[in-house]
């Protein structure tokens, strides 16, 4: 059963998943290439919007099948050379690919290869990121941009589209296609492999494991909205499958990336099998999340405040970019359909209110009870530090009048700071606190208790009212803490370092 509070039944998931999964492979008997949507590890897209998803639901299911899978992964020639990040984790795709090979090892799964997909020309990135993967004794294959694609059929199923990639040379009869992110060109990878195999005589089928969109909820679901803001930046839409309400008059839920692409994936199948074994692109996915939400009110509301924390990065990153809010407005429109504003997340307000009052940087964090801790900024620390003490004084039920740390425990970091670092801010910012807290903890039984709730920081959600620093940022992140910021610079410096 789902545990207590949640919206979704885990353990369900993980069977009903597996089932369906070896379904699949027995239904195409030879070689099965798996792609798999979404994030294989930290799923916490996922995790927020499914209330009770665990990130590492999916690597458990597929370490069951480790013997009998092998991982291919794929990472964009396009990606490496904009240096995408993950935003989660705040890496980009290329460094992600490494730690996705080390995660996949750590379970005993077998990585054999990575494929470096969309190549267009002299993309200098790739190539010097290959040369870093087979130094490193990894397989290395090129797979190129295909003028037409998706739309040119014969042009693509042919030896100057699917023809022209590196054949990826697998030895297992499940082949799990993977990447760090969207649009990294995973399903153009399982397809060019059938045409290949094809040319080769060798059986082999194609199935797609994809979280999101769920096709089983109503398209206008919050579920469903929430993956729409998160791939906003991809163009992604979420639509009616109109191949699936025409073969069986019901309708399920697709994006348009995989509604574009099926006439090819079709037309492959009727060359290879002599017919299509699918009738839509719902049929090809295997997914089963739909089926294990066990409370459907909790994932609404989760979605709808994962739509609003979308709403907020959007509009950091393009403040940071100086770019148009693009994104941002698209994910407006969403947030309207929902009868949603930003000032339903209910660490909003109070952060901005404090900010005005203070006339400084303010933050605010929601604990579980839903009661508001407050940050502000004041000589000795940064609003994020002064939230991050009071939010575990407040947990750990410490007067609020005790001081965790001593002035004169902070000013000799000061020091050290702007005298001996090159610092021009004093204040101490969240890293430093924490281990000054942990230094004060070994003599003070009120730091100690202090330190034994960092634990229960994860999935807490905090707004600040100026963009974070880098450092802030990725003590929050370590913490699992789900922050928001105003779009707004704290200076107004023209050079940053974020």
């Amino acid at each position: 059963m789902a545990e207590q509070g949640s919206g979704f039944d885990r353990e369900k998931y993980i069977s009903l998943q597996t089932e369906h999964i070896e379904a699949r492979r027995r239904q195409f008997g030879g070689k099965l290439y798996l792609e798999f949507g979404g994030k294989l590890f930290d799923d916490m897209h996922a995790s927020r919007v499914l209330p009770g998803f665990l990130p590492d639901n999916k690597i458990l299911m597929l370490e069951a099948m480790k013997d009998e899978a092998e991982v291919v992964v794929v990472v964009s020639a396009k990606d490496i050379a904009s240096r995408k990040v993950r935003g989660d984790l705040g890496i980009p795709y290329d460094v992600d690919v490494l730690r996705l090979i080390d995660e996949f090892r750590s379970y005993g799964l077998f990585v054999s290869s990575v494929v470096i997909s969309q190549i267009t020309g002299d993309d200098r990135g790739a190539k010097e990121f290959r040369r870093k993967l087979q130094r490193l004794g990894l397989k290395v294959y090129r797979h190129y941009s295909i003028d037409g694609y998706p739309h040119d059929i014969p042009h693509i199923i042919g030896e100057h589209g699917y023809g022209k990639n590196e054949y990826i040379e697998t030895s297992r009869d499940l082949v799990v296609v993977t990447a760090p992110g969207p649009g990294s060109g995973k399903m153009a990878t399982c397809l060019s492999q059938l045409y290949h195999d094809n040319v080769r005589g060798i059986s082999s089928g194609y199935a797609k494991f994809e979280t999101f969109p769920i096709w089983n909820l109503p398209l206008d679901h919050p579920v469903n909205v929430a993956y729409e803001a998160a791939t906003a930046d991809l163009d992604d839409v979420n639509m009616i499958d109109p191949y699936h309400l025409a073969a069986y008059g019901e309708q399920a839920i697709n994006y348009n990336r995989d509604v574009e692409i099926f006439p090819v994936l079709n037309v492959l199948f009727e060359r290879i099998l002599g017919e299509s074994p699918y009738k839509s692109p719902t049929d090809m996915g295997v997914n089963m999340a739909g089926y294990c939400i066990s409370n459907d009110e909790v994932c609404r509301q989760a979605s709808k405040q994962e739509i609003i924390r979308r709403y907020f990065k959007a509009r950091v990153d393009e403040v940071a970019q100086s770019v148009e809010p693009v994104v941002s407005d698209r994910i407006a429109l969403l947030m309207g359909q929902m009868g949603i504003t930003v000032h339903d997340r209910p660490v909003v307000d109070p952060a901005c209110d404090l900010a005005k009052t203070t006339k400084g940087p303010a933050a605010a964090m929601e604990l579980p009870d839903g009661s508001i801790v407050l940050g502000k900024t004041s000589a000795l620390l940064g609003s994020s530090s002064a939230l991050l003490l009071n939010a575990l004084k407040k947990l750990a039920n410490i007067d609020p009048e005790i001081d965790l740390l001593a002035a004169a425990t902070i000013k000799p970091i000061q020091e050290l700071k702007t005298k001996h670092l090159g610092s021009k801010n004093p204040r101490l910012h969240t890293d430093e606190v924490l281990i000054a807290l942990a230094v004060a903890a070994t003599t003070d039984p009120h730091a100690q208790l202090a330190m034994d709730q960092l634990p229960h920081l994860r999935g807490l959600d905090v707004h600040t009212s100026v963009i974070l620093g880098s450092v802030d940022e990725g003590i929050f992140r370590s913490l699992g803490v789900q922050v928001t910021s105003e779009p707004v610079f704290q200076s107004k410096k023209l050079y940053r370092k974020r």
